[in-house]
């Protein structure tokens, strides 16, 4: 389990994985010392004392020079590799080269990474290393990509619909560098993927800001960790110098910006070599006591944005209720009130009456104060061509509000004219949009609920042990979590968060990990274990070595790709964003168009009496119904459709366990109706035991496994662990020191052949023992066939030529495999097992788990190539893996899910991560997308249809049958209802619960 953890919290880590698209290289070993031991160089120098005198001066002069030198990067294109085994020798023989850092080989890419330092070792050393090892290597003489592409992350204010999206979309893909731009109108951001070589993120906020909408650098990418820090005290000219040049000076630092009017230092730093703490000190002492440092408390920008957002619509809808309500009541309802009617219709001049005025008053600090946002808005989308709500909104309140001061000023200036006024309509309609704009980022709110219980995981405090120079603890301090600094020692106590990423160097306990893994049960925790921060200590204490902080742990890692995934647009989104682009200027001309018909129809043709109420004319009619078509027909329902149910999706599927990497994936995976499952670690644990032995021969099965064990500790195959871990039964110590085995041989997936004491042992299969001339009897083959039969792989082994047993190693079947599979079924899902093991044990465990379809021993290429026979027959397919051997396929397939616990190159490749590594969340991952788009269908249904309906009814098409209008204050409130409507719709996903099966397993 700990090791399940430990690679899981490794998955995470990747450094530029947000950067770049290409697989992240990591080591599978430990890494060698930044610089070579002194004891290794003495031993190459010759002897004696000048010898030794000689090499450490020259071990002195050579790590000078290291630290003057920067550490660099080379790439080897290695030819020849073809597994996983391979990619480890090459990584093993590079790394014991004196003066490597660290070095990583992708198998699936061909190609070695290795970080050194010129000093000790050169390139052409390494290129030579990698071929005495057996396989090619070429320098490739280039800088790595991913340095130069970053990804930047934009708040974007003043969006108001999907036209807005487009216009900031098409203004950032015009600017020169940028390589994708992806804006998100549901959470108001905008993802950038760049070449910093040819644009500064700068350059896109400008871009931004041209197109007339605000933007807010959220990231520029190459900060990995960066810090907002508040000041207490008077940041003079001066001070400011003194403070720039100190923080600058220390290590690790890249940028500094300093806010002296919002007394704000905003730092960006390299977590392993400075940190917050050491940032807030030197501060402090370059102010002289003057000035006080600590986190700036508006550390969430966004959330900030969104409160005051919130704050900002509410109380213009408050102010505009002052004004409207009166507007209100004097033009529907006081009109009915005999007294206050004589009232109101009192002439102050000519025919303009005190009604009449007082509306006018009242309605006008509604339309160009509170409204203003209105015409801003339509003012810089004019600008840029492209019309969009806030044009319909400008249009409609103008056309309502000057017909009413035009009507008003004539009656003023005649004697027998009588007005109309309209001046309900202009400030009704503003409030209502008002609510409705209120409202609807209330709800927008809830879709980012997922994330922000995310980020709140992480405790507020932490327990930093200090200790002594001979390694005592002297004392601790209490201080903000967010100012943890890599290797800090964090004090854990019973029911406390772990505050940090990290690995326990003392104590033991067990850790409550489901709100990061979705695994239920506590994991067993001690020394050398790892941890992840936001997990709940249940017992003991525990001492925790702080690895990874910030914008590194696991939990930011998380929160990042939940971000990303909710601003990937799914394909279906296409539908909304090509209706956007035409939608606005087709509305303004069918409003015009429904005024002039209903205008011409009146003007030539004439309207029955009955048709026209007595205050209105054939014009003012026609305005009406024109006003309420244009109101009606925004488009904010269309754009809000398919984004808020992807947030609420893969944010509700992050905190299930499940990792949806954007629209596309969650698109996808609603479709499959066929899985392809690897068998090693997907349906079965992945972890070999041993279940059985059979001795042919009177031997103490204790010395049988000493001497299969002392052959099989020189082997790195998982079957030889297997039966390693198995034997220790035998001895009560931990560190059991197995015989010397002498003239190893391994022959790849064959066995082992070893002189082990006085005996030559040797451990394999059947064809091996055969290769070397061991007669193998009638029994033994039955019970191989037997164990065969049970899905378990038989080990023979042999002693002096004679076989003396078989040990019987089986890999278990997860829980509830059968039962998933069986579920699968019952959602018209094909399942299909492909894996490289032999057919007998394939078949024992496709009968076990209910699989009829079954291929094996298949190639890494074999399952991409079976994947894309099956998508050629017309299947939407899905595919299930834990390997680096499974990558091939879970790329071509049309959903990747990568079982959480196996390899990170798998994990980069998937389009879906199940983290708990259960089988279940095969279900949960499908059910939840298929639900997702049934949403999505229905909002879209919701939106296409309120336009459908409602048009037609704004014209007054029911108007000669019926004698039904619609106003366009109630116009104004039926497209705010329907944006409100479509988010809650979204947001009911937020009530996912998961199929049955996944519910038994829980209980």
């Amino acid at each position: 389990a700990a090791a399940t953890r430990s690679l899981f919290l490794t998955c995470f880590h990747s450094s530029g994985s947000d950067e770049s698209g290409h697989l992240t290289l990591r080591p599978r070993y430990p890494s060698m010392p930044r610089q070579p031991r002194a004891a290794a160089v003495a031993g190459e120098g010759g002897g004696g004392e000048g010898g030794s005198a000689a090499v450490a001066g020259d071990l002195e002069a050579a790590a000078g020079a290291a630290e003057e030198e920067e550490e660099k990067v080379a790439v080897f294109a290695v030819t020849g590799m073809t597994c996983a085994a391979c990619a480890g020798s090459v990584e093993k023989a590079v790394k014991r080269l004196p003066g490597v850092h660290d070095a990583a080989v992708d198998v699936l890419g061909c190609r070695a990474q290795v970080a050194f330092y010129p000093a000790f070792v050169s390139e052409e050393k390494i290129r030579e290393t990698i071929e005495d090892v057996g396989f090619g290597a070429k320098l490739i003489d280039e800088e790595l990509k991913e340095k130069s592409i970053l990804v930047c992350r934009l708040h974007i204010k003043g969006m108001t619909c999907t036209s807005c999206a487009n216009t900031v979309e098409s203004a950032l893909q015009a600017v020169p560098g940028v390589q994708r731009a992806s804006v998100a109108l549901a959470i108001e951001e905008a993802e950038i993927r760049y070449n910093r070589r040819v644009v500064a993120a700068i350059q896109l906020v400008n871009a931004v800001e041209e197109s007339g909408f605000e933007a807010i650098l959220v990231t520029a990418g190459e900060d990995r960790s960066r810090i907002d820090l508040k000041v207490d005290g008077i940041l003079n000219e001066r001070s400011v110098m003194i403070v720039k040049s100190s923080v600058q000076a220390l290590p690790g630092v890249e940028d500094i910006k300093i806010d002296t009017e919002l007394q704000k230092i905003t730092i960006s730093y390299k977590p392993d070599q400075t940190g917050p703490r050491d940032l807030i000190e030197v501060i402090e002492s370059a102010g002289s006591g003057h000035i006080a440092v600590s986190i700036y408390p508006e550390a969430d920008g966004r959330e900030q944005h969104r409160n005051g957002e919130i704050t900002q619509y509410r109380q213009s809808f408050l102010w505009s209720l002052l004004f409207t309500i009166p507007v209100f009541l004097t033009s529907m309802v006081f009109m009915y009130i005999p007294g206050l009617k004589e009232g109101l219709d009192k002439k102050v001049v000519n025919m303009m009456s005190i009604g009449e005025l007082l509306r006018w008053i009242l309605s006008t600090p509604v339309q160009f104060v509170i409204g203003r946002k209105f015409y801003t808005g339509a003012y810089k989308a004019m600008c840029h061509g492209s019309p969009n709500m806030d044009v319909l909104i400008a249009l409609g309140t103008n056309t309502a509000y000057f017909y009413s001061v035009y009507s008003v000023l004539r009656a003023a200036t005649s004697e027998n004219y009588m007005s109309t006024d309209f001046f309900e309509t202009s400030s009704m309609l503003i409030s209502f949009i008002l609510l409705g704009k209120y409202l609807e980022i209330l709800a927008k709110g809830k879709t980012s609920e997922a994330i922000a219980k995310l980020m709140d995981l992480a405790p507020e405090t932490a327990t930093v042990l200090m200790y002594d120079k001979e390694g005592n603890v002297v004392s601790e301090k209490e201080i903000d979590s967010r100012l943890i600094q890599k290797n800090d020692v964090i004090k854990v106590i019973p029911g406390g968060k772990v505050a940090s990423d990290g690995f326990v160097i003392w104590g033991q306990s067990h850790v409550n990990e489901s709100m990061i893994t979705g695994e239920s049960r506590p994991v067993a925790k001690r020394k050398g274990d790892t941890v992840i921060g936001g997990t709940v200590n249940e017992n003991g204490v525990l001492h925790v070595r702080a690895t990874f902080v910030g914008s590194e742990s696991a939990l930011a890692q998380i929160v990042r790709l939940v971000e990303s995934a909710q601003m990937a647009k799914a394909p279906v989104q296409k539908f909304a964003d090509q209706i956007s682009k035409v939608f606005v200027p087709l509305v303004i001309l069918l409003s015009f168009l429904t005024w002039l018909t209903w205008f011409l129809a009146g003007r030539f043709h004439g309207y029955p009496s009955s048709w026209i109420p007595s205050s209105m004319d054939s014009f003012q009619l026609a305005l009406q119904f024109g006003i309420s078509v244009m109101v009606i027909a925004c488009p904010c329902a269309l754009g809000l459709a398919t984004p808020t149910a992807v947030m609420v999706a893969t944010g509700v599927g992050a905190s299930q366990g499940v990792l949806i990497k954007g629209g596309q994936a969650l698109e996808s995976a609603q479709k499959v109706d066929c899985i392809v499952f690897d068998k090693t670690g997907t349906l079965t644990i992945g972890k070999p035991i041993v279940v059985n032995t059979r001795l042919f021969k009177n031997m103490v099965l204790r010395e049988f496994y000493d001497y299969v064990a002392a052959a099989e500790v020189n082997s790195e195959h998982p079957l030889a662990k297997a039966i390693v871990e198995h034997a220790k039964n035998f001895h009560s110590e931990e560190t059991h020191i197995w015989p010397e085995a002498r003239d190893f041989i391994s022959v790849t997936g064959h066995g082992v052949k070893a002189k082990i004491s006085d005996k030559s042992v040797i451990v394999g299969n059947k064809s091996f023992m055969l290769s070397l001339d061991i007669d193998v009897p009638v029994e033994a083959s039955e019970i191989l066939m037997e164990e065969e039969e049970k899905a378990h792989t038989g080990i023979i082994v042999a002693m002096d030529q004679e076989i003396v047993g078989i040990i019987s190693v089986s890999d278990p079947i997860k829980p509830n495999a059968h039962e998933v599979i069986s579920y699968l079924k019952s959602m018209k899902v094909e399942c299909i097992m492909v894996t490289g093991d032999n057919w007998g044990t394939a078949k024992a465990i496709g009968k076990e788990v209910g699989i009829e379809n079954i291929i094996a021993e298949a190639k890494p290429e074999q399952k991409a190539e079976k994947v894309k026979e099956l998508q050629l027959s017309g299947k939407t397919v899905a595919m299930v893996g834990d390997g680096i051997n499974d990558s091939p396929a879970l790329v071509a397939a049309n959903v990747g899910m990568a079982i959480g616990a196996g390899t990170d190159v798998a994990i980069e490749a998937a389009d879906i991560v199940l983290m708990k590594s259960n089988l279940e969340d095969v279900i949960t991952a499908i059910d939840l997308s298929r639900k997702a788009f049934f949403r999505i269908r229905m909002n879209y249904v919701w939106a296409l249809g309120y336009n459908i309906i409602g048009i037609p009814i704004a014209a007054g098409v029911l108007f000669p049958s019926t004698r039904f209008r619609l106003p366009p204050w109630v116009a104004g409130a039926a497209m705010a209802a329907s944006s409100v409507s479509v988010v809650c719709w979204s947001l009911l996903l937020r009530y996912y619960k998961r199929p049955l099966i996944t519910q038994k397993r829980q209980t």
